[in-house]
Formats: C-alpha cells, sequence, structure tokens
C-alpha cells in the first residue's frame, strides 16, 4: 500500500492521479494505523519549514514516520517541502526538522532577485552525480524537471546527492540515503520525466 501522507500541506491530489494515471493505486492519509501498514510513503509539501513541522506535530506523525522510516525502513520519498523537512533545519524557520538526512535548507540568493526571481517557477535541466539509484532508471543527459521553490536543500554529505539542478548557482536537485530519497521538484508537474520517477519509485526503489 502506497499512503501520501496528509498533513495539511502539499498537492496530495495531484500526486494521487498521476498514480493512478501509470497504473499505481494509493491512497491520502494521517491515520497512524495506515501509515503503519504502508509499504511506500510519500510525504510532499508546499509552504513554509516550520507549519510543515508544526503540522506533523500538531497530528502526532513524527513519532509513527520514524518508526516507519529509521526502524523499519520502510521505502519513503520526500517531494519539494517534503524533502526539506528530512533534513535537521532550515534558513525558513527556527524549528529543528526531522533529522533523517545530514542537510539544511537555504533560501536562494536574495542579492540576485532582481536578476533571477523567487520563487524559482519552471522547468530545469539536472545533471547526475549517481548512476546507480534505481529512482534514476531510464533517464539520460536531457532529462528536465519543473521546479517551485524559493528555498533549496544544501546536503552536507555529497555521496547521498544524485542529482543537481542550477538556478541563480548550482544546488541539490535530489538526495538518497538509502531507502530515503528526496526531490527538489515536483514529480507530479513533470509529465513523462515525472512519471517515469514515480514508477520507480513504486516499483523499483
Amino acid at each position: 500500500m502506497i499512503v501520501i501522507v496528509d498533513y495539511g500541506l502539499g498537492n496530495l491530489g495531484s500526486i494521487k492521479n498521476m498514480l493512478q494515471f501509470i497504473g499505481f493505486e494509493a491512497i491520502i492519509s494521517s491515520d497512524k494505523d495506515q501509515i503503519s501498514s504502508a509499504n511506500k510513503l510519500i510525504l510532499p509539501g508546499v509552504g513554509s519549514f516550520d507549519q510543515g513541522m508544526m503540522n506533523l506535530n500538531e497530528r502526532e506523525l513524527i513519532p509513527v514516520l520514524n518508526q516507519r522510516v529509521l526502524v523499519d525502513c520502510v521505502p519513503i520519498l520526500g517531494i519539494c517541502l517534503g524533502m526539506q523537512l528530512f533534513g535537521r533545519k532550515s534558513e525558513e524557520g527556527t524549528l529543528p526538522g526531522l533529522s533523517w538526512v545530514d542537510q539544511e535548507s537555504k533560501k536562494l540568493d536574495p542579492q540576485v532577485r532582481r536578476l533571477f526571481p523567487v520563487p524559482h517557477l519552471g522547468w530545469e535541466y539536472v545533471s547526475f552525480t549517481k548512476t546507480h539509484s534505481e529512482l534514476l532508471k531510464g533517464f539520460d543527459e536531457e532529462t528536465k524537471f519543473y521546479f517551485a521553490h524559493s528555498y533549496y536543500v544544501s546536503c552536507n554529505n555529497r555521496e547521498e546527492v544524485i542529482l543537481e539542478a542550477e538556478y541563480i548557482h548550482p544546488f541539490d536537485a535530489a538526495i538518497q540515503k538509502g531507502h530515503i530519497a528526496g526531490v527538489q521538484f515536483h514529480p507530479e508537474k513533470s509529465h513523462n520525466y515525472g512519471m517515469q520517477l514515480l514508477t520507480n519509485f513504486v516499483s523499483g526503489f
């Protein structure tokens, strides 16, 4: 069972619809029993870092997510804010993150806003730093994804970075730490590229 974790933020319906379109059934849920029964988890997110952590805490979802991800080693995919919440902290707020990955989120450089609009909205090509990840199966050097963000992840362990992109400056577009994966872009808005990535996550990751 694929569970898209509902903590009050994110394009939940769009992700579910994309999964259904490519042949996979998923449920949107904040029910701890359903999360405990999932064999794949997706943590989406659109919004602020602190609000995301507050919502997870208010719904008492952090203990069950820690159990499923850190103890049971259930594969999880974080999307946009969801990926950022995997880290230790963010320049966007003051609350600690989930701390599953040694990373932090930083603001796209405000000094060059007049040249590069923030938030960053649009398609960008990605470059591969790893080629052995099952998440990247079927992609080539012409791969691109749709981004919508004002903050980006900076991963301290460069071995856990699998994709990079550039807007204003290079940034980490996707990370993987074992069964924990995160993407800064939106696969549900990335057409065939997003379909391939979600297929890889569900069927082979």
